[in-house]
């Protein structure tokens, strides 16, 4: 376990978050090979945000997708750098 937290923390943290390759373009039913726009990402965090403002909460299936999408635009971030 500590061994999995020193990866998590130290230069191959991505690894470790990403434990399941492909789930996001899976659940936006994109084809492999074809890429998922930052617009297409950010159009959906924003919709599901709006979902669960207020007194109102995400189902199980919702935040994990925002989730992944949340993760998708940061890993965006650094192929820039």
């Amino acid at each position: 376990m500590a061994a999995e937290m020193e990866d998590v923390v130290g230069d191959k943290w991505i690894k470790g978050a990403v434990k399941n390759k492909g789930a996001l373009r899976k659940a936006l039913g994109t084809p492999e090979g074809e890429p998922i726009s930052a617009e297409k990402l950010k159009t959906i965090k924003t919709k599901l945000r709006k979902k669960g403002q207020g007194d109102k909460k995400l189902s199980l299936g919702d935040r994990k997708l925002l989730r992944r999408v949340q993760l998708a635009l940061t890993l965006r971030g650094f192929n820039k750098s």
